[in-house]
């Protein structure tokens, strides 16, 4: 990354973040920063106190560590915004070239003056100008503790920046951490993006309503065309757009990713994402994903299901909620599959009662705080008669395969099948050497039905 192209990256990130462009001082900062000026070099050619100068120093780097996630300072900006290239953005070159196809802010950049320039004289204004960057982010979740996922976010990021898929999914049981590995990948992506939106679908908008809010955000700009269909905007730019807790849409009491009523339409909205040409991508996050998705097994659609925490950072959750180190540790991850809601839920209880993680494995049982019955009972509840029945079976049976449940459920061979199909896609059942299995803490809960 050159210092035209370093400079043009923070001036993003600043009006991202203030919406306001890089001003005459803090470029000439950055400026010399990179140019391996001290900051006594720096006001001496911009005609101003040292003192004015570290105090913006202070403060660029403060917004680029923000927006970064990184420490960043005077002696390691250039390495870091450099190696942040790297790292998360491996395309960045073609995308500055590529940002002059965007809509333009109308306030131009001013450069900073020259040693002999007038400091009085600093209006002329560069012809160079920055993208116009539209990221209403407002209904996306705060990001707390975020615990290593790096290959979940590299896979990511490729299917999104290399291989432009316009729709994918990514699904898990509840409490993985689904919502929360997507809000750091926005952190790290949404500057490859000229439009990014967050939208839960909790609220249950229809298509129409959905379509309208996402368009808004385009009329919101004085230079676009009002009232265009939503696939002409996203045909125009490149939006990255999430819908969170797509489960929300489907009914409950049939069998996965079965629209509600008034809600097919959602149908024919998602077969105009993946089907048409343009150069936005849909992310949808949820247990389940709609059933005619589901069913696509080609790369046109990728697809993602979220597993536990290895041990290593799973520990990290116990310590951040308070629990003494133990060497039954490992053992009390093992048994809530590095969930981490279902570990912190748990970790909570055990400390609200004063108990030892030893003590809670001295009994055969799992331990099922009213808590987490809660978060299970959620996605439950919505399984149809066919799916509670199977489930049933696997959580009272050892060793299950498809033909002893078939043998043992009382019920039609196909509607069987299709249960189990229902259930592996609600990322409540997995198979494992010819055998159907759910998580100990499934089970633990089934049996105390």
């Amino acid at each position: 990354m050159n210092l035209k192209e370093m400079l043009h990256f923070a001036d993003r990130i600043v009006f991202d973040r203030t919406g306001k462009h890089l001003n005459d001082l803090q470029e000439a900062v950055l400026r010399g920063t990179v140019q391996r000026e001290t900051y006594k070099e720096i006001a001496k050619n911009f005609d101003c106190s040292e003192s004015s100068v570290r105090k913006v120093g202070s403060e660029l780097w403060q917004i680029l560590s923000e927006e970064l996630d990184e420490d960043i300072n005077k002696s390691n900006v250039q390495s870091t915004i450099q190696r942040w290239q790297i790292s998360h953005v491996t395309n960045f070159a073609q995308d500055v070239v590529a940002i002059s196809s965007f809509n333009t802010c109308e306030e131009s950049r001013h450069p900073p003056n020259t040693p002999n320039s007038n400091p009085q004289n600093r209006e002329t204004s560069n012809p160079e100008q920055t993208p116009n960057f539209h990221h209403d982010l407002s209904e996306i979740p705060k990001l707390g503790s975020f615990y290593d996922r790096t290959s979940e976010l590299e896979s990511l990021k490729t299917s999104i920046l290399i291989e432009k898929a316009q729709l994918l999914t990514l699904t898990g049981i509840i409490g993985i951490g689904k919502t929360a590995l997507v809000t750091k990948l926005v952190a790290e992506i949404k500057y490859q993006f000229e439009y990014v939106m967050w939208r839960s679908l909790e609220t249950c908008p229809t298509v129409t309503e959905l379509q309208s809010n996402l368009s808004e955000l385009f009329t919101q700009d004085a230079n676009e065309i009002s009232h265009l269909p939503l696939i002409k905007y996203l045909q125009k730019h490149r939006c990255l757009i999430i819908l969170d807790d797509i489960h929300h849409l489907f009914s409950r009491g049939e069998l996965a990713g079965q629209y509600k009523p008034g809600y097919e339409d959602y149908r024919s909205f998602f077969k105009q994402i993946r089907d048409l040409s343009h150069q936005s991508c849909f992310l949808l996050i949820g247990w389940e994903v709609p059933r005619d998705i589901a069913k696509i097994k080609n790369k046109q659609i990728p697809k993602f299901t979220l597993t536990g925490l290895d041990s290593s950072f799973a520990r990290q959750i116990l310590q951040e909620q308070g629990l003494e180190p133990e060497e039954n540790w490992e053992s009390l991850i093992n048994h809530y599959q590095g969930n981490p809601l279902w570990l912190k839920t748990v970790a909570n209880f055990i400390l609200e009662l004063g108990l030892a993680v030893a003590d809670v494995l001295q009994n055969q049982s799992l331990l099922l705080p009213q808590d987490l019955k809660d978060i299970l009972q959620q996605p439950l509840s919505s399984l149809s008669e066919a799916e509670t029945e199977v489930i049933s079976r696997l959580g009272t049976e050892d060793d299950v395969t498809l033909a002893k449940l078939l043998a043992i459920a009382q019920m039609p061979s196909s509607d069987l099948l299709d249960a189990l199909q229902s259930l592996c896609r609600r990322c409540l059942v997995d198979k494992t050497d010819k055998v159907y299995v759910i998580s100990s803490v499934l089970k633990q809960y089934i049996k105390e039905l």
